[in-house]
C-alpha cells in the first residue's frame, strides 16, 4: 500500500500520447515511461490536466493507466489523476485505476457546484473512506475556482487514507499555513513548476512537476539542492529553467510540450479537442531551448 513516505522527490505529470483518432499511442506512451525510468524519477502522475483527462474517453484513460503501470513494473509509484466533478464518476474512475494497478489516486477538488468548505471536507472524507487506494488531494484553485482552507486540509491530513496533496495554490501564505498544520504522516507535494524550490524550502517533500517530463535530471538536481537546504543554489538552477517554463506554458499545457517531445524519443504531437497544437513559432522556440537544456543536463534519450 502506497504511503506518504514514498511520496517525495520528483514525480512528472505526464502527457497522454494519442493517435489522430483520439486513442492512446501505446508505443509512444511506453517510450515516455522508458525515458523517465532511465532518468531516475521518483514516481509518475498520468491522467491529470497535463494528461488531458477531461478530453479522453473512459476506455482510453484506463488504457493509459494500464500502460503506465506495466512499464513502471512496481519500481516507482503510479498515482493516477481523477478529475471528475461528481462523486460517483470520480469513485468509478478510482476503481478503474485500482483495477489497472495504480498505487494511488490524485483526486481533484469538486468543481462547478461551488461547495462550501464543509462540503469539500465531507467529499474527501467520504472518498477516502470508500476508495480502493490511498488518495492525494489535488488543490488547484485557478482551475477549479475554489480553494481549500488550510484548516480543512489540516483536518483531512489526519485521515489514514489521505496521504498527501498536490499543492497548486500559488498563494505562498496559503501554502505556509497549510504545511504548518498538516499531520506528520501527510506528504505535501508542490504542483507548481514555477514555485517548486520555494515550496520544497517551505516544507514540500517534492513535487508533481510538468516539465520534469522533458528534463527530469534538472528537476531532480533542483529538488536535491532544496531538500539539502541549499536554497540559493536550488533557486539559481531553477532560474536557468525560466525560459523553458515561459515557453512551455505560453499556450495551454501540454500543447507546447507535446510538440517537442520527439527530442526525448516520444513521437506523439497530437492534441485532444478542445486543445490545439502549439503555434509553429512557439514550438520552434521551445525546441531550441529544450535542445540547449537537454545538452546542458545530459538528459537526451
Amino acid at each position: 500500500m502506497l504511503s506518504a513516505q514514498q511520496l517525495r522527490g520528483v514525480l512528472p505529470a505526464i502527457p497522454t500520447p494519442v493517435n489522430s483518432d483520439d486513442t492512446i499511442n501505446a508505443e509512444a506512451a511506453r517510450a515516455l515511461m522508458r525515458y523517465l525510468l532511465k532518468q531516475g524519477v521518483d514516481g509518475v502522475v498520468p491522467l491529470g490536466g497535463t494528461g488531458e483527462y477531461g478530453a479522453l474517453s473512459r476506455t482510453e484513460r484506463i488504457c493509459m493507466a494500464e500502460i503506465t503501470v506495466k512499464e513502471a513494473a512496481g519500481t516507482i509509484p503510479v498515482v493516477a489523476g481523477v478529475l471528475d466533478p461528481g462523486y460517483h464518476d470520480a469513485m468509478q474512475a478510482g476503481k478503474d485505476f485500482a483495477a489497472a494497478g495504480a498505487d494511488g489516486l490524485l483526486v481533484l477538488t469538486p468543481y462547478y457546484t461551488n461547495p462550501t468548505q464543509d462540503g469539500i471536507r465531507d467529499y474527501f472524507m467520504r472518498y477516502a473512506d470508500e476508495s480502493p487506494l490511498p488518495i492525494l488531494i489535488y488543490e488547484i484553485p485557478y482551475r477549479t475556482r475554489i480553494a481549500i482552507a488550510p484548516e480543512v486540509l489540516h483536518e483531512l491530513s489526519k485521515h489514514e487514507r489521505i496521504i498527501g496533496m498536490k499543492a497548486c495554490n500559488t498563494d505562498m501564505w496559503h501554502f505556509l499555513r497549510t504545511v504548518a498544520g498538516v499531520d506528520a504522516s501527510f506528504s505535501v507535494l508542490s504542483g507548481e513548476d514555477t514555485l517548486f524550490p520555494l515550496h520544497v524550502a517551505a516544507g514540500a517533500r517534492g513535487g508533481i512537476v510538468v516539465t520534469a517530463t522533458l528534463l527530469p535530471t534538472a528537476w531532480r538536481a533542483i529538488y536535491q539542492l532544496a531538500a539539502d537546504g541549499k536554497t540559493q543554489e536550488a533557486l539559481a538552477l531553477h532560474r536557468s529553467l525560466i525560459p523553458l517554463m515561459n515557453l512551455a506554458f505560453a499556450e495551454t499545457n501540454p500543447g507546447p510540450m507535446k510538440s517537442v517531445m520527439d527530442l526525448i524519443g516520444v513521437h506523439a504531437p497530437a492534441m485532444l479537442a478542445p486543445l490545439r497544437p502549439a503555434a509553429p513559432e512557439l514550438s520552434a522556440r521551445l525546441r531550441v531551448e529544450l535542445s540547449k537544456q537537454l545538452e546542458a543536463f545530459g538528459a537526451g534519450h
